[in-house]
């Protein structure tokens, strides 16, 4: 027999297909497939399905609260409130106002001509104050200076856009020894 290279290279290539017909993972397959014989896969029934149940609308007869007549009432008797403690909106701006009250502090208190004066510090600056000076970010005016405290009464609006008035004090701060 000849042994030309073609001939070796087919019997080469016989060689290797022969080694892949054999059963590599023979074993592995077998154990797999005795584990797995008992094996089913199980599915839960699908939930029964009730049937609709249609709910009845009975609010055919009440007032409907989006009419737009409805809003305006509410809307007039609103701004009626508004006025009777609203505040000035043409009064001009005392300069105590642009800071919030909890940034002020009161230093002490001057008796001139038998009327009382509060001096506090706002800022970097002393500012004197007396009774029906505005001080504070809601139009608060003082009502009262004594030794300890100045009294206000402030307006704010509450959670249905009214104004009421609330009171509130500007406490003496101690001095740091």
């Amino acid at each position: 027999m000849m042994r030309t290279p073609a001939g070796i290279a087919v019997l080469a290539a016989a060689a290797a297909l022969g080694a892949c017909g054999g059963e590599e993972h023979g074993d592995l397959k077998q154990e797999l497939a005795q584990l797995t014989k008992d094996v089913r896969g199980r599915v839960e029934p699908l939930p029964q399905v009730r049937p609709y149940e249609p709910v009845p609308y009975t609010a055919e007869g009440q007032i409907d609260p989006f009419r737009p007549e409805r809003i305006d009432v509410a809307a007039a008797g609103s701004r009626a409130s508004v006025s009777k403690l609203a505040p000035d909106p043409n009064r001009p701006k005392e300069p105590l106002e642009s800071f919030p009250l909890e940034s002020i502090q009161m230093l002490g208190t001057i008796t001139r001509n038998k009327e009382v004066f509060a001096l506090v510090k706002a800022g970097p600056n002393l500012y004197r104050v007396q009774k029906g000076n505005y001080m504070g970010q809601n139009f608060g005016v003082v009502t009262a200076i004594d030794e300890g405290a100045i009294n206000l009464k402030e307006l704010v609006q509450d959670s249905g856009g009214e104004w009421v008035e609330r009171t509130s004090a500007l406490q003496l701060v101690e001095a740091k020894r």
